[in-house]
């Protein structure tokens, strides 16, 4: 077993165990009650000013998750990012980009290494098209792209719901299937902040939407007093996209075997999700969320059985390491989008609250 599927078990198995109040949870419980009580002083720290909260002279929109492990944070900013732009916005996105190699400020290109951009970053450039900068402080990366990008009056931030030190005006917080989990904080749940918050609590959310697949129920969860709650769809697309932009009918590869692989916080909802649109997996190969460049190029490396179907976060990293395919000879991978589809309520709701922010730059 590869050190990358031993990482990617560990990481399902913890996941799996945060859903239950079992032993390792009760066992972990006390030193969630520390957790939360950093939790608290932090935020109370930032909202009596005694920590610098960034404020910048565009209205900032957060989307986060309360709970760990994927939540679909990146499907929401870039649902968002293209409502904005159809709305007649020009957004910009920042985010801190999991696992670069810098921590510095990065303006991040179509054709940026992810080991500089991150995945997720590099991904929503792709997916929108707008500028997006990355940097360990949020606000550094903000304040960069305002320079760089005069005309953008608007701004996401992808994966920032903790982060207090960006000033945020509307703070969207993404639920998928798994609901709080056991309902207990880190590391003995999967909270990373108390769900429901207080009436009174600082930075607690303004929206709140709720992920499930299409056709199957959404998670129970307890209402926030002060956020409205909006339910999002999401579905696998119906064509696959080949490293060129070659697309192909999902439907086509139902006959054949397939290998599925996976580098996100549950892999197995990827696979779940390919096997409903009636692909035959062959083979699955689970990597850790994030994983680095090596583990697709080991993956190369073995004799896989049909094709390779990937998530489009997986593809930043693994088309790059692919030959270029002569005209007529089969594409070795494909990457299958996900599509998000928010209750058109939850984006009327965005509308509304932007409109009553200061006027654009």
């Amino acid at each position: 077993m590869s050190d990358a599927t031993r990482q990617a078990r560990g990481q399902a198995a913890w996941l799996l165990g945060a859903q239950r109040r079992g032993l390792r949870a009760r066992l972990l419980w006390p030193v969630s009650l520390l957790y939360r009580a950093l939790v608290a002083l932090r935020r109370t720290l930032y909202a009596r000013g005694l920590l610098k909260v960034q404020r910048l002279p565009v209205p900032v929109i957060v989307i986060g998750n309360v709970v760990v492990g994927g939540a679909g944070k990146t499907p929401c900013t870039i649902a968002l990012v293209q409502h904005l732009r159809a709305q007649g916005w020009t957004p910009g996105v920042v985010s801190r980009g999991h696992g670069r190699r810098e921590a510095g400020v990065l303006a991040v290109l179509p054709g940026s290494p992810a080991a500089d951009a991150g995945d997720e970053p590099l991904l929503i450039r792709q997916a929108t098209g707008v500028p997006v900068f990355v940097a360990a402080q949020r606000a550094e990366a903000a304040q960069a792209l305002l320079a760089a990008h005069p005309d953008v009056n608007v701004l996401v931030c992808d994966d920032g719901l903790q982060h207090l030190a960006l000033g945020r005006d509307i703070a969207v917080a993404v639920f998928d299937d798994r609901g709080t989990g056991n309902g207990w904080l880190l590391p003995a749940g999967l909270l990373r902040e108390p769900w429901p918050p207080a009436r009174h609590t600082a930075f607690q959310p303004d929206f709140v939407l709720r992920q499930s697949r299409a056709g199957q129920p959404a998670a129970a969860l307890a209402a926030s007093p002060v956020a409205p709650l909006f339910n999002a769809a999401r579905r696998l697309a119906t064509e696959a996209i080949g490293p060129q932009g070659q697309r192909m009918p999902l439907a086509d590869l139902r006959n054949q075997p397939v290998t599925a692989v996976a580098a996100i916080a549950r892999p197995e909802v990827f696979f779940d999700m390919l096997r409903d649109q009636g692909l035959s997996l062959a083979h699955t190969v689970a990597l850790p969320d994030h994983a680095d460049a090596a583990a697709y190029a080991a993956l190369l490396g073995t004799a896989e059985q049909g094709p390779l179907l990937c998530t489009e976060k997986d593809a930043v990293k693994l088309f790059p390491l692919l030959p270029h395919a002569a005209a007529g000879q089969p594409v070795r991978a494909w990457a299958v989008p996900l599509e998000l589809a928010p209750d058109p309520a939850f984006f009327a709701a965005i509308d509304a609250r932007l409109a009553t922010l200061k006027p654009a730059r």
